[in-house]
């Protein structure tokens, strides 16, 4: 049996834990490859997130990666533009959405110009950037009573086989329930969404959700083999789920609306 002993419970922190700037810049550069299986493997976002945007027409998707929550926000009727740092995130972003200006930028220096934008959106991104610096560029770029709004999908943890599945492939538990993110000034929290929903997929579909996860991304071949080693013997035998069955996989949603 791959896996054994007591499991450690959900994450108790805020945010992920780097050493320093440096370790957090190259955990982020692991999604500079395998955008397509990121396209495919990660869900979108539920209809609350899109909801927090309502009164802003113009809207730039930070850290977009495929553009996930930038379907969301086009299907609004929005004006949408979207930036990402990974020449392979954009790459596949400007297929699926060819109307949409995308470019390669980040959340400390987005390129674009004073007062230009209603909203910033950033989804899965906040945690990769430097939070003083990203609030001040989104201070200079959001318009007078424009909104800074962040969001998350996490796997919701609290059920425990879903825990279990999280850590065999080290899907990035770091965000407690309740957890808030770091925004410094003139920011301000106005709202905040905490929704759960569930993600219908195929069982095989885990393994495709663990390749997009930046620990595999960064893996030796030997690591990952036992990654999927585990995930196997999970699945198939500790769980008993059958190859192409679709099993409810439950996520939680936490959203934030920041104002000046």
């Amino acid at each position: 049996m791959p896996i054994s002993g007591t499991q450690p419970g959900p994450s108790k922190k805020s945010q992920p834990t780097f050493r320093d700037r440096a370790h957090q810049h190259t955990a982020a550069s692991a999604f500079v490859r395998d955008a397509d299986r990121y396209h495919d493997a990660r869900p979108s976002y539920p209809r609350e997130v899109a909801e927090l945007f309502d009164g802003a027409d113009v809207v730039c998707d930070v850290g977009a990666g495929t553009g996930k929550l930038t379907q969301l926000l086009i299907d609004d009727h929005r004006t949408v533009y979207a930036c990402d740092p990974s020449p392979d995130m954009t790459r596949v972003l400007h297929h699926q959405l060819p109307e949409v200006p995308v470019w390669r930028a980040t959340a400390e220096a987005t390129g674009l110009a004073d007062n230009a934008v209603d909203a910033i959106a950033c989804a899965q991104t906040w945690h990769w950037v430097d939070p003083a610096e990203a609030s001040a560029e989104a201070d200079r770029v959001i318009r007078d009573g424009g909104s800074l709004v962040l969001c998350w999908n996490t796997l919701a943890v609290h059920h425990p086989w879903v825990l279990r599945l999280s850590r065999i492939m080290h899907s990035g538990d770091v965000q407690r329930e309740g957890f808030y993110p770091t925004v410094h000034a003139p920011w301000k929290l106005e709202r905040e969404v905490r929704t759960e929903w569930v993600d219908q997929i195929p069982v095989e579909h885990c393994f495709e959700l663990m390749a997009t996860r930046s620990y595999w991304l960064k893996a030796s071949e030997r690591t990952r083999a036992k990654m999927e080693a585990n995930l196997t013997w999970y699945l198939y035998e500790r769980l008993g789920f059958d190859e192409g069955q679709i099993i409810p996989l439950p996520y939680r949603t936490d959203a934030f609306v920041y104002r000046r």
